[in-house]
């Protein structure tokens, strides 16, 4: 009787899968196809109903639509406050994620799981929130439409032309634990629509001119019906699997077609397709490896062609290795619930099918509750493909068949030898002899040689050493039985041996090509550059096919340009360019040995990305008809697609910097033009204030027209230092602020800084201490005195006045260290890097007392001197700027008279 234990496998899958089911929250999607079907209302009437059942229910947010009967089923909920954001002049309200987590329902209502967040919130977009809340145990009921699946957001633009912004990625709508489908006809979603339920009159117009077309309403119907189906489907599945239960649930029609080398089995595929086209079901071409055939025979390679015919079908092809064919057949179609299997059956004597069975009677018995159709073919005609036709006229190699006569002669001489001798004259070693010399045929020359040795094998024994001898006639009847066991075990252990053999060759070529997938995509993940991931590929291509490899990459305008191989036959050719094209602008297989373009060079196959096709691989070999194997196709296309997905990774990268750095650029104009602007207007507003009352005024005395005269003077100063500041920036980002060294005294340098600065530190006392031992420094003096300059400005406009500034400096082993500190409010944590970024003000209500460039422009010069700045908090209070200059060896000292 047989066991219903799960897989275990499947098994331990599902439970790592629901580990963390205890304390995640559940996600419940209220699923629609557009606006106006219901969602929200369909969420809040579950919502009431689950309140009156004794389940918490609390509004995280809700869109109000400004629709009555939405609102209405607000009332008598527990309601979250929301957060307010101005964007442009504009209150926005978002949903507050602190406010539910501080609360933590049970069941939290939040509607809208694609917006975007506004600018300030935790998250981008709400998708995140939500996901946030689910990590939190909270579960969370929300509402979705189609077109914001990621996934569907090509095919909604081409049906609608809209292209939707908003989306999710497909993982977080399929991790969602129920999916609650709410649906209404185009028609009803229209009489809602002009009835002024989903938008207000002008912008329902607009909307029915565009996006709410009956035709488009019907497409993301079909869509959202469709997902909805797929996620039931996978639940019926997960069901199957909990369960253990092997046999298929008819729940949706699923065929499967078996694939073998006879002629009847087009037909069958062909019945398939006609099948599954009115049934509206997915289909599946199979054939079963039993890996006695070798690896170029006719056999694989009629089985290859009806490969071609059912992919060009449009079903999915597969091939697995087992010894049973039904066995193998059964296992798959229940595992994957298959409903219907179609396979073929020929006239074949009646002898023969009762004598060894036949693959459609043993299918018929063990299907059980699955529904086998039997199509019946004679053996017609088909038309081979060209490989099947070089083959099938190819010699005969007869080398196999003259070894194995070798062997079973040597096999008979040393049998001879070894009774002449005396030391084994029984015939159970003669036979034991034998049968290790057809072993060794079967082992090393295959199957027909081996059957040859395994009937010589019995013919020498009777003629040689069966009394009488020299004879095939025998005296003792017996040894019919001997000849008939002796004969049969020679052909099954021929068989075995053979099957074996061709196991193991099956296994090593397995091996060999996901060894090389791995070798491929390992080495294609660490390469960057369109040039080298091409090369990187091609010749690994090269030395698995052991073949000529080129590479056409399409161009932006529609064309394509070979990429790798130049100098190859294949672009040489004058067919490869047209072939490339095609395979581009259709993403099938051309070339040699196909239907389209034959007479070309090589076999080409599409670059397939996950967005576009980016080219196509053409790989030229002596023997074409092995690359469209079905075996070798797959593995040609799996290389081709990991070399897609590289080539798309890259562009992305590159994409990805060119829009970093044009947001940069973008920040650093509007961060100068914002920074900068306030800064001129202020100075510029102080000077033309002062100069226009000093020429309006004509009964000014003295002391008034000076202290207008030292306004114009002090915001002409400041101006030039933001100017200076802008300056000395832009040459340090272009590379020119290289230092002019010179030896100097730092108590000079800093000497002059203060008096510069004398006006600013007006209300601060300065304390300076600096080692008396102090030995000379190398440093471009100006740029240093910048580097004072701009500190200590920054110290008198953030610190109170009346507080000290304390400048300190001491050599410390090789280096010499300066201190500048201050007592003012300090740096907020976190932040002690970010003050040295380009515009960027500690204090956010700062706007206009600074440009945001004075200490970028302090560390800019110190390490084009070789030396290190950071910034840290006092413990007592205020912020101290460490400045470590290097020392030099011939470092002249200071000589004091």
């Amino acid at each position: 009787m047989e066991e219903n234990r799960p897989n275990p496998d499947a098994l331990l899958a599902q439970i790592e899968a629901e580990s963390p089911a205890s304390s995640r929250g559940s996600l419940r999607i209220f699923f629609g196809y557009a606006a106006g079907v219901g969602k929200t209302y369909s969420m809040l009437k579950s919502a009431q109903l689950a309140s009156q059942q004794g389940q918490e229910i609390v509004v995280g947010y809700v869109e109000p639509h400004a629709r009555p009967e939405t609102q209405s089923l607000v009332a008598g909920l527990e309601i979250l406050p929301v957060r307010e954001f101005m964007h442009r002049g504009v209150t926005l309200r978002e949903f507050d994620i602190d406010a539910a987590l501080a609360r933590h329902p049970e069941i939290l209502l939040v509607d809208e799981l694609a917006h975007s967040n506004a600018v300030g919130s935790r998250h981008d977009k709400r998708w995140k929130d939500v996901e946030e809340l689910l990590h939190a145990g909270i579960n969370v009921w929300t509402t979705l439409n189609v077109q914001h699946i990621e996934s569907l957001n090509d095919v909604v633009g081409q049906v609608t032309g809209v292209t939707v912004r908003e989306t999710i990625p497909d993982h977080v709508f399929d991790a969602a634990d129920e999916l609650e489908l709410v649906d209404v006809t185009p028609d009803e979603l229209l009489q809602r629509l002009n009835a002024g339920k989903i938008y207000l009159p002008e912008q329902a117009q607009r909307a029915i001119e565009k996006f709410f077309q009956k035709g488009n309403l019907a497409a993301l119907r079909e869509l959202s019906m469709r997902q909805a189906a797929r996620r039931v489907h996978d639940d019926v599945q997960s069901a199957r699997q909990q369960r253990s239960i092997k046999h298929p649930w008819a729940t949706n029609e699923r065929l499967l077609v078996c694939v073998g080398p006879s002629p009847t089995t087009a037909r069958v595929i062909r019945t398939a397709k006609r099948m599954a086209a009115a049934l509206d079901a997915p289909w599946t071409a199979l054939s079963v490896d039993l890996t006695g055939a070798p690896t170029r025979s006719p056999t694989k390679q009629q089985i290859s062609q009806h490969f071609r015919l059912a992919e060009n079908l449009g079903a999915e092809s597969l091939t697995l290795a087992g010894s049973d064919v039904v066995g193998t057949l059964l296992d798959y179609a229940r595992a994957t619930n298959v409903t219907k299997i179609l396979i073929g059956k020929t006239n074949q004597p009646r002898w023969k099918r009762l004598l060894f069975g036949t693959v459609v009677d043993d299918l018929l018995d063990k299907s059980e509750e699955i529904d086998v159709y039997v199509i019946h073919g004679e053996e017609e005609e088909q038309k081979p493909d060209r490989a099947v036709v070089r083959y099938g006229q190819s010699r005969i190699n007869w080398w196999p068949y003259i070894f194995a006569v070798g062997w079973v002669a040597l096999a008979g001489l040393f049998d001879g030898v070894l009774r002449n001798v005396q030391i084994a004259d029984s015939e159970a070693n003669s036979v034991m002899l034998f049968l290790a010399a057809v072993a060794w045929t079967a082992f090393r020359h295959g199957r027909g040689p081996s059957i040859l040795a395994s009937v010589l094998s019995v013919l020498v024994f009777d003629f040689f050493f069966v009394p009488p001898h020299f004879t095939f006639v025998f005296a003792d009847a017996q040894y019919v039985v001997t000849f008939v066991v002796m004969l049969a075990i020679g052909l099954v252990v021929s068989t075995l041996t053979s099957r074996l053999k061709a196991q193991v060759e099956g296994t090593r070529l397995r091996e060999y090509r996901t060894t090389a997938l791995y070798g491929l995509g390992k080495q294609l993940s660490s390469t960057y550059g369109q040039v080298f991931l091409v090369a990187a590929a091609a010749t690994k291509l090269r030395d698995l096919c052991r073949g000529e490899v080129a590479i056409y990459l399409a161009n932006t305008d529609g064309n394509c340009a070979i990429a790798y191989g130049l100098d190859s036959v294949i672009a040489r050719h004058p067919v490869s360019l047209p072939a490339a094209i095609w395979v581009i602008e259709n993403n099938q297989l051309a070339g040699t040995g196909t239907n389209t373009l034959p007479n070309a060079a090589a076999v080409f196959v599409p670059l397939s990305g996950s967005q576009s096709i980016l080219g196509a691989i053409a790989i030229r070999v002596d023997d074409p008809a092995q690359l469209l194997e079905p075996d070798s196709r797959r593995m040609l296309e799996a290389c081709a697609s990991q070399l897609a997905l590289a080539l798309e990774r890259d562009r992305m990268a590159i994409d990805a910097a060119n829009a970093r750095v044009q947001a940069e650029t973008e920040q650093v104009r509007s961060s100068l033009l914002s920074g900068v602007s306030h800064d001129l207007k202020t100075p510029l507003a102080a000077i033309a204030g002062a100069s226009s009352t000093l020429l309006e005024s004509e009964s000014m005395d003295r002391s008034t027209q000076r202290e207008l005269l030292e306004t114009v003077a002090e915001e002409a100063t400041r101006l030039n230092r933001l100017l200076e500041n802008i300056l000395q920036m832009s040459r340090l980002d272009a590379g020119g602020g290289v230092p002019n060294r010179q030896w100097h005294v730092l108590e000079e340098i800093i000497g002059s800084a203060l008096h510069r600065t004398r006006q600013e530190l007006a209300d601060h006392p300065v304390n300076v201490s600096i080692d008396e031992n102090l030995p000379l420094v190398s440093v471009d003096g100006l740029q240093m005195e910048q580097v004072f300059v701009n500190l200590l400005e920054n110290a008198a406009r953030y610190t109170p006045s009346g507080t000290p500034i304390t400048i300190a400096a001491s050599q410390d082993q090789s280096t010499v260290c300066i201190v500048l500190s201050d007592s003012g409010p300090g740096i907020p944590p976190g932040s002690e890097e970010r003050v040295f970024e380009k515009f960027y003000r500690a204090v956010k209500d700062d706007a206009g007392r600074g440009s945001g460039l004075g200490l970028a422009i302090c560390r800019a010069i110190v390490k084009t001197h070789g030396g290190s700045m950071i910034a840290r908090n006092r413990p007592s209070g205020g912020v101290e700027f460490v400045i470590r200059l290097p020392l030099f060896r011939d470092t002249p000292q200071i000589v004091v008279d």
